[in-house]
């Protein structure tokens, strides 16, 4: 009988261990670390390899050819003058620099639209240019009615996002704001509230849908006016929610700027843009708006 004992103490043992492993409940991530593009409800799954999406056209390689040894020609030069093609002395003294403006036609090459008709809402969005050709012009209609796929709950949003600029080899071309603490906008809006959003450089592959936010409110009627926001008032998001680990806003690195209307108000909607640009405000101080956690 004694040297049945230690069986049956490590039989309870490992019982014990087996119940709470079962028990214990599944752990979620934050985030998920693969993510996949975002594909419509009751759309069939389109598998295709890699090399099926290459188009393969010789005349179009060649002109590819001369643009990327082109701009491989300017990088080279540029970093002789200095940084961005400018003077030392005049990119550290710059205090105010215009990013995007909208005068022709090439200029709205720069951007993009889109709308929940991606989600198969009802939505409408367009981009044009103003009277005298001088301002982009964004407008259309935006509906919250949901599509009848079983899965979609909600609707009712309408973006213009800039492109990402590439340099040659298509790599990615960053803009380097860390010498200006406002983004300087001149808008014409109808009175609806906007979000504007700017989307950093990501460092790991769950940090790509990771984008700063923070509101513009348009006043409405005939008169332009100047909106200046501090980048410190920008806060992170992911998916459209608000993350509760919070830190500021990497300028070094900055890939596109955008503007998404989802007010919930179904109706006719209109945003003229005259410039959007940078600027330096040595009398704003503050570096972070919101709580941040400790690191260690």
């Amino acid at each position: 009988m004694a040297h049945r004992r230690p069986a049956r103490v490590l039989m309870s043992i490992l019982q014990q261990q087996l119940f709470l492993h079962a028990a214990s409940p599944a752990t979620v991530c934050r985030r998920a670390f693969m993510q996949q593009e975002y594909r419509r409800p009751g759309q069939p799954k389109v598998d295709k390899f890699p090399w099926e999406k290459i188009n393969f056209d010789f005349n179009k390689g060649v002109e590819g050819i001369k643009k990327h040894f082109m701009l491989m020609k300017n990088e080279f030069f540029e970093r002789f003058v200095g940084p961005q093609g400018k003077p030392l002395v005049e990119h550290i003294l710059e205090q105010n620099q215009v990013i995007w403006e909208f005068r022709g036609p090439e200029s709205l090459e720069q951007w993009m639209v889109s709308s929940d008709q991606e989600i198969g809402g009802q939505s409408e969005v367009h981009l044009t240019l103003g009277r005298n050709n001088d301002t982009c012009l964004l407008y259309g209609t935006l509906s919250s009615a949901t599509p009848r796929d079983g899965e979609t709950r909600y609707s009712g949003y309408c973006t213009l996002r800039s492109k990402q600029q590439l340099a040659s080899l298509d790599r990615k071309k960053h803009h380097d704001w860390s010498c200006f603490n406002m983004l300087h906008l001149r808008v014409r809006g109808d009175g609806r509230p906007w979000m504007i959003n700017i989307q950093p450089e990501s460092y790991f592959s769950h940090q790509k849908d990771d984008i700063y936010s923070y509101f513009l409110y348009t006043r409405g009627g005939p008169y332009w006016q100047e909106v200046k926001i501090p980048f410190s008032k920008f806060f992170i998001t992911h998916k459209g929610r608000v993350q509760d680990s919070q830190h500021y806003l990497m300028l070094d690195k900055v890939n596109t700027i955008g503007f998404t209307l989802g007010d919930n108000v179904d109706g006719p909607f209109q945003l003229e843009i005259d410039f959007i640009g940078v600027c330096k405000d040595y009398a704003h101080t503050e570096e972070f708006a919101y709580e941040s956690y400790a690191k260690n």
